[in-house]
């Protein structure tokens, strides 16, 4: 398969232009502040905290979670983010980074949505009850929503055109508007929102678990564009934004982007490319009878591009130290052995019983599934 021109490769992984729209200038960004960081016991979180309590430019990091973590340096408190007392526990705070989000793909969907909006609800009224200067928030920049006539990359100031049918997504829209409300209700308190790529280091999403599979499925007619995040460069994209060296809505991830015949020749995975009824409509009934995990929605993120070009970090000096082709690689070690078909990990006897033809088959074989489950259903 042929690489696509250098000199056009080239050109797109330039850093992005600067932005057209006149921004702001920063404000005084503080001296040394006091960051609290919520969801600090695990992930983006634990790293992040890790990497506040050694840097010379914080004075003091206040750790929340509902169990302690690994980080001694940390001043903990042990609490569920929605418990109206975290007030207390913010004051004497300058930054607040809220990353107490779950977008578990097994966690109910219900339970799941009540945790990260009222979450979030809270500690952005329990930071300005506190006087709390800046709350940092984490989305993804799944909430620009991925459509086929999306500029390719993205500007920040791009419209939000994203839907609740892709897993959490709804959640992010909920976060994404309580950050565009806050500064209103509560003047004084500002908000920075940092909307990753494609998250990779320790994750687990439907997105991640696309390239467990044994063939790469690409719904005909689609154009997938791939640009991922490494968690690293995330926490020092979240760094920037603790110390105000940027700030508004702020994308972070590798420069450029892949497209699927690179993805593909990268990965050595062959792809399987189905008609977008057939892919969709499977993907539908599947979710629908608790078969997979990831509802079809999830499928318009491998079909259409949702490139960012982080245009604003850039300008503030930031850069990715991870490349597309680099994630990538670290993406497959860590998925290695693993095998998920329609967004359901396999158990090892499964995947060994299915192999790739069988795994395939099983894919678009889902008809027989659905009719399965109907008559089980039926039989209760």
């Amino acid at each position: 398969m042929s690489s696509p021109d250098p000199t056009v490769r080239a050109a797109r992984n330039d850093p992005p232009p600067e932005h057209s729209a006149r921004q702001e200038p920063p404000s005084a960004p503080l001296r040394r502040p006091v960051v609290a960081v919520t969801g600090a016991a695990s992930g983006v979180g634990a790293l992040l905290t890790r990497r506040l309590t050694e840097s010379d430019e914080v004075k003091r990091v206040l750790a929340i979670d509902e169990r302690r973590g690994e980080v001694g340096e940390a001043r903990w408190h042990v609490l569920d983010v929605r418990d109206p007392i975290i007030a207390d526990k913010l004051r004497g705070a300058d930054v607040v980074v809220h990353l107490a989000t779950d977008l578990d793909l097994e966690t109910d969907a219900e339970a799941r949505t009540a945790y990260n909006v009222r979450g979030t609800q809270t500690v952005l009224t329990a930071a300005a009850a506190a006087g709390v200067r800046r709350v940092v928030l984490c989305t993804s920049a799944m909430v620009y929503g991925a459509l086929p006539d999306n500029d390719v990359p993205l500007s920040e100031d791009a419209e939000l055109r994203a839907t609740a049918e892709a897993t959490g997504v709804g959640d992010l829209l909920e976060i994404e508007q309580l950050a565009k409300r806050a500064p209103r209700a509560h003047p004084g308190l500002n908000v920075t929102v940092v909307r990753p790529a494609l998250l990779v280091g320790g994750t687990d999403t439907a997105l991640t678990r696309y390239f467990e599979s044994p063939r790469l499925l690409v719904v005909a007619g689609s154009r997938p564009t791939w640009q991922f995040c490494h968690v690293d460069d995330l926490v020092s994209a979240l760094e920037y934004a603790v110390l105000e060296k940027a700030e508004g809505e702020l994308a972070v991830g590798c420069d450029g982007w892949l497209e699927q015949e690179e993805v593909e020749e990268l990965t050595g995975i062959r792809r399987m490319e189905l008609p977008s009824a057939v892919a969709l409509g499977a993907a539908s009934r599947l979710h629908r009878l608790g078969l997979t995990p990831s509802p079809a929605g999830d499928l318009a993120y491998t079909m259409h591009p949702w490139v960012v070009s982080g245009s604003r970090l850039h300008d503030a000096g930031w850069r990715p130290r991870w490349t597309n082709e680099e994630v990538l690689a670290e993406l497959l070690e860590e998925v290695a052995g693993r095998r998920t078909v329609a967004g359901r990990r396999l158990g090892r006897k499964d995947a060994t019983t299915l192999g790739a033809a069988g795994a395939t088959v099983a894919l678009v074989g889902t008809a027989a599934l659905v009719r399965r489950a109907r008559k089980a259903r039926r039989r209760l």
